[in-house]
């Protein structure tokens, strides 16, 4: 019997299997030659009902392995809470490989990257200021070997060692683009082979020097990540580990998108012509992405302009399409068509053909005509009123990602001084006495001035502080979200209140809403309206649904905010692109009357309404 709620399936078949051998010309698997031709698909990028779907897919496409990162924070939303069900259901997406006929390579966390919250390291992490990430910090390691402690034991049953199909586990990722304390790494390896994985172990880094260096582990199987110039970093990896077989563990077949910048593609053809080169030097591939899929909810991360000093914020958009050979809806694409040309000459046989898509919506307006400010919902949403003498963190509130509002009193009077906000992660909407000053965003180098006065005893300062996606690369990592100090000239302003406010599924199910007629506002002059469509509110309505099928939701005229389907959180957002649908999955919907939510932060439409439409608006 198969558990689907908050424990992973359970592995029957326990018989002994082949191991996978690993010599200087590449692999075998029971005495037989294997070369891998796998592809990366993140089981928590899609919905559990189209894993069959994706798993054949990638079948189609010539593959005969699945690649997936393993999200810490992901599965230990908090200290004392483990989660492998739904999207986190580990167990039976790796049971699903297996039906699928594809071998299995798994690369669990600490850290993963892959442009995730965080880089996969739980947000609760940072409430610890001296804690030192990714290091031999005991206590650190104490939280990783909790964490291995229900983790492993699901890969490891799952070992070709014991009738399964995991090939390989990874000790860390890409450690060589961050660091080079080689005992921590030495530590992983141990917490993996002590909790029963004896399949070989892996790292992955980059093909220069430092990388390679920093990153590997003597006694370990080292790979490479790159999208191009096969022979250079082949040559690399041979001069630093000439015994090691050539795999590049990430061929970057396409790119991911920060919000503000261009959609990335790659030519289908430019792309075919480097794997073609990895193919030509007898390598072993995982293609990054094979299925890239969704960033749903909050979970898409960010990265910084410059990954030595952190600065320069770039979050990540909600869709991880990652212009990938199967895009974001599970459709092939002209590189899926060129990829599997290439990699039927290295096949025992013939690929299947690719499974049919589920049909899509037909395109359907919805009219969000309930509307409930923000202000009316801040005591339904708010976690419990904290009291600082300073702003603290958001994790130190215990707020993943969301909203935070503070409040503080400037004392008067006192003449007009310009307000600093240090430390800002990673948006506020300033108010002085309830009227908006200005919206500020973190590393912005256009931020607008602001300075007031206070002509009376006192005014009140509010900040509503939203939170973008975590730095999940380079020196950045470990970013704390809300503000560090506020000043109004060289003055700390002290004794803060904030109502922290997470958003998440099941947001809109704890919302206020007034009932009947009262909550409608379609009259131009009311008063809940005025003035028309500006501040943060809550907007909701109800479409129906013959039969669920696949859509995109377009939201032309809203500015910035959270979408949700039925109480699920699709993600963020944003009108400066490049994304301008968010991908809205047919498991998502039932039959008949379904509810769309949307919290917009700055101004809605006049109109205030959506589109359900059958294709993605990127770029």
């Amino acid at each position: 019997m198969r558990q689907q709620d908050t424990e992973t399936t359970e592995a029957a078949d326990t018989r002994g299997g082949p191991v996978l051998e690993i010599a200087p010309g590449g692999f075998t698997l029971g005495g037989r030659p294997l070369r891998l031709l796998s592809g990366a698909l993140h089981y928590f990028r899609s919905r559990p009902e189209q894993w069959p779907h994706r798993l054949r897919t990638l079948r189609a496409m010539g593959l005969n392995t699945v690649e997936t990162y393993v999200p810490w924070n992901l599965h230990q939303p908090r200290p004392d809470v483990y989660d492998f069900g739904g999207i986190a259901d580990l167990g039976r997406f790796l049971d699903l490989t297996a039906e699928a006929g594809l071998h299995a390579v798994v690369r669990p966390s600490p850290y993963i990257c892959a442009e995730w919250e965080n880089g996969g390291l739980p947000w609760w992490l940072l409430a610890d200021r001296d804690l030192r990430l990714r290091t031999a910090d005991p206590r650190f390691l104490a939280l990783v070997d909790r964490w291995y402690d229900r983790l492993v034991p699901m890969i490891a049953q799952r070992q070709t060692t014991r009738g399964g199909n995991v090939l390989m586990v990874q000790i860390e990722n890409e450690y060589g683009s961050y660091g080079t304390d080689r005992p921590y790494l030495a530590h992983l390896a141990r917490a993996l082979r002590d909790r029963g994985i004896d399949v070989p172990l892996f790292t992955s880094d980059g093909p220069d020097d430092f990388f390679l260096t920093g990153g590997s582990l003597p006694g370990h199987l080292a790979t490479v990540n790159f999208g191009s110039r096969a022979a250079e970093a082949f040559a690399a990896l041979r001069a630093h580990r000439p015994q090691d077989p050539p795999v590049c563990m990430e061929f970057w077949n396409g790119w991911f998108d920060h919000w503000g910048e261009k959609h990335t593609t790659r030519p289908a053809e430019d792309a075919a012509a480097a794997l073609r080169e990895i193919l030509d030097a007898g390598a072993s591939v995982n293609l990054y992405m094979a299925h890239g899929g969704t960033n749903f909810g909050t979970w898409a991360g960010a990265n910084t302009a410059d990954p030595v000093t952190g600065h320069g914020y770039q979050p990540t958009v909600t869709s991880y399409d990652y212009d990938a050979p199967v895009d974001e809806r599970g459709a092939p694409t002209a590189k899926f068509w060129a990829y599997r040309e290439l990699l039927a000459a290295h096949a025992d046989q013939a690929p299947p053909e690719p499974p049919a898509l589920p049909p899509t919506l037909p395109p359907t307006r919805v009219e969000l005509s309930e509307r409930l400010p923000l202000a009316d919902a801040v005591r339904s949403l708010s976690t419990g009123t904290v009291h600082a003498p300073v702003p603290p963190s958001f994790e130190e509130m215990g707020l993943e990602h969301g909203l935070a509002l503070y409040r503080t009193r400037v004392p008067g009077p006192r003449r007009a001084h310009p307000l600093t906000v240090q430390g800002l992660a990673d948006r506020a909407h300033v108010h002085l006495d309830g009227r908006l000053l200005a919206v500020l965003e973190r590393d912005d180098p256009q931020q607008p001035a602001v300075e007031f006065a206070v002509p009376g005893p006192s005014a009140e300062l509010t900040l509503l502080v939203e939170s973008m996606g975590r730095v999940n690369y380079g020196a950045g990592l470990g970013d704390r979200k809300g503000v560090a100090g506020v000043l109004h000239t060289q003055q700390y302003l002290h004794q803060w209140t904030v109502e922290p406010m997470p958003l998440r599924d099941g947001t809109p199910g704890v919302l206020p809403w007034p009932g009947g007629e009262a909550a409608r506002d379609h009259a131009p002059g009311d008063a809940a309206t005025a003035p028309r469509g500006t501040g943060p509110a809550f907007h909701r309505g109800r479409f129906q649904v013959d039969e669920p099928a696949d859509a995109y939701l377009a939201l032309p005229g809203w500015t910035k905010g959270y979408a949700w389907i039925n109480g699920v959180l699709l993600g963020r957002y944003w009108d400066r692109g490049p994304q301008r649908t968010l991908y809205l999955p047919w498991p998502l919907l039932r039959p008949g009357s379904n509810e769309l939510t949307v919290l917009e932060l700055d101004a809605a439409p006049p109109a205030r309404t959506a589109d359900l439409r059958g294709c993605a608006e990127l770029g």
